[in-house]
């Protein structure tokens, strides 16, 4: 595991000298992989409603947020509820997840990520978390990432889902930088989709042949350097 230790950001007092100044970084399958907790957590409640819950049907639920998230395991359930019902399931979804992410270590940090954040933090770029969980705060403080972040935009702060560019303009907007300044790095069709719409650069994290908007796509951070920011 990479050296965690902390960064002040006094320490940096360089300006990138390219046209992209901000990175702004979804969390799940980008800086950690919290998708299995988010696969267990929604298979369980699945399950105490009488039908299952797959892996594929998980896979489209990255970068949704909770709430919508649980409309469509319901359709796929078929199964109906009020919105005090749906209330109430996503909260008993929410604290079987809280419980098992509050157990989470730096060891769970994807390959590269540590390396790469103190690279671009290095090089004067200012960084913003841009997720739709409710739930960074805790993530970042469990995986030792939080320091690395000047501003961090969650589920919290926003109203309006993936790929809505609302989370990534409101991170633009707290670094201090026009969208065309900034990169967001992302692992779902949706978010490199926001990016976009929202006038942003997309550095794509996994397969080609699904996020194919994004500018550049590679297999994870471990992949990137400070040169290809500036290429971009």
């Amino acid at each position: 595991m990479q050296n965690n230790s902390h960064i002040e950001p006094s320490a940096f007092n360089l300006t990138p000298s390219t046209s992209i100044k901000a990175c702004l970084f979804d969390l799940d399958g980008v800086l950690v992989d919290t998708a299995v907790y988010h696969y267990k957590a929604w298979k369980r409640l699945a399950n105490t409603m009488g039908f299952d819950f797959t892996e594929e049907q998980n896979e489209q639920l990255k970068g949704v947020s909770r709430v919508e998230s649980l409309n469509k395991i319901l359709v796929w359930g078929g199964v109906d509820k009020t919105d005090a019902e749906k209330e109430e399931l996503a909260s008993l979804k929410n604290s079987w997840y809280v419980d098992m992410i509050t157990k989470m270590t730096p060891a769970e940090v994807l390959p590269g990520t540590v390396d790469f954040l103190t690279a671009i933090h290095k090089a004067g770029y200012k960084l913003a978390l841009g997720s739709a969980s409710k739930n960074s705060g805790i993530i970042l403080e469990k995986t030792d990432l939080a320091h690395f972040f000047d501003e961090i935009v969650d589920g919290n702060m926003v109203t309006k889902s993936k790929p809505d560019p609302e989370v990534f303009l409101k991170g633009a907007e707290l670094l201090g930088f026009a969208p065309d300044e900034c990169v967001v790095f992302e692992d779902a069709v949706a978010g490199v989709e926001a990016a976009k719409r929202g006038g942003m650069k997309a550095i794509g994290i996994g397969e080609k042949s699904v996020l194919s908007q994004a500018d550049v796509v590679v297999s994870g951070l471990d992949k990137l350097t400070v040169k290809d920011l500036e290429a971009l």
